[in-house]
């Protein structure tokens, strides 16, 4: 049975807050470079050893105008897509076992702007010899002011909503799933669309039971869930485990939500998984997976789902994607000391 273990991280007030908000990342336009720590600044920095490198990619202001980039895995041509952007301002609450001294400290590190953190949102597409699959449907310009732009930068990637085939989720939360709904209506925005959800995520987002205890937030989340993804003629429900798509496997990576999913695209020797929100930006949480984000509904879950799909990438020599990675939005983990460095395409 899913449970949430710890303390809940928020209160729901904060939690409202933050999520009428939604995240980004505005990538800096001042270091270009790969960022090098000595041994000393990243034991002060990060209470570790050795040399640690930061890698921003030397093109992402350049991608994020632009708003998508391609790449390939083998015969099939992916697509990120830049739906915009949050600026967070801190709040001791937001990294339940991290200070803001040392959040701000592992912004810096990276490059990054240290007055807030700034958080984006990108989607995938990818073109298989047999069909065009989204993953995820972005925030429907329903969150952040400066989100909202996946319609406009799928245009420019030469993707119309008419040439996907299938949309697959990886989890329930608003910055993933209201693209897929009218802000006003709640009318169903790919009406004509095979869309695929994670079984466990289905399960407890529809269980009614379950909706008093959830807060004041998740209870209008699972509300707006229940008045419309159950109702939909076109939505299928997955296991992990398995091939949802032919290529494409569902991986569990639950903790984030109850039914959190990573998707493994395959095509020749070439492998990249879809990461969700197994990981928020790189800076904080591919650097300290150790880090509990307030966004896990089970921050030890989440913990143990970020290592296992990390190592994967790392020894499968998979690249990845990651919805709040900003763009080129994909490339490779490596380990770094302790923790892992993202090192992003282009």
């Amino acid at each position: 049975m899913w449970r949430r273990s710890g303390p809940l991280p928020r209160s729901d007030e904060d939690l409202t807050v933050e999520f009428r908000a939604i995240w980004r990342i505005a990538l800096p336009t001042s270091n270009r470079r790969t960022f090098m720590i000595s041994a000393g600044a990243a034991a002060a920095a990060f209470g570790i050893d050795g040399q640690l490198a930061f890698l921003p990619s030397v093109r992402a202001d350049e991608l994020r105008d632009q708003g998508f980039y391609k790449f390939k895995i083998g015969d099939i041509e992916v697509t990120t897509i830049y739906d915009g952007h949050w600026n967070k301002p801190h709040d001791p609450g937001f990294i339940l076992n991290a200070s803001l001294t040392e959040t701000k400290a592992a912004l810096k590190a990276a490059g990054r702007p240290e007055d807030k953190v700034q958080i984006p949102f990108t989607v995938t597409v990818a073109k298989t010899p047999n069909r065009t699959i989204m993953f995820d449907a972005g925030t429907g310009g329903q969150m952040a002011p400066t989100a909202g732009r996946l319609s406009a930068n799928m245009q420019a990637a030469g993707i119309s909503p008419a040439d996907i085939d299938t949309i697959v989720i990886t989890h329930f939360h608003p910055d993933h799933i209201f693209g897929l709904m009218e802000k006003d209506t709640n009318a169903q925005v790919f009406p004509d669309k095979e869309i695929l959800v994670p079984e466990p995520e289905f399960a407890f987002w529809t269980d009614e039971s379950r909706t008093a205890g959830l807060g004041k937030y998740r209870q209008g989340l699972a509300q707006r869930v229940q008045a419309t993804i159950p109702g939909w003629s076109n939505v299928t429900r997955f296991q992990t485990g398995k091939e949802v798509v032919p290529g494409v496997t569902a991986v569990a990576a639950h903790g984030h939500t109850a039914g959190h999913t990573v998707f493994s695209i395959a095509s020749g020797d070439d492998q990249l998984l879809v990461l969700g929100d197994t990981s928020n930006i790189p800076a904080l949480f591919v650097r300290n997976p150790g880090w509990h984000a307030s966004f896990d509904a089970d921050p030890e879950t989440a913990e143990a789902s970020r290592r296992r799909v990390f190592d994967r990438a790392v020894s499968e020599k998979a690249l990845v994607a990651g919805y709040h990675f900003g763009m080129p939005g994909a490339g490779r983990i490596e380990k770094d000391g302790q923790g892992y460095t993202f090192v992003p395409l282009a």
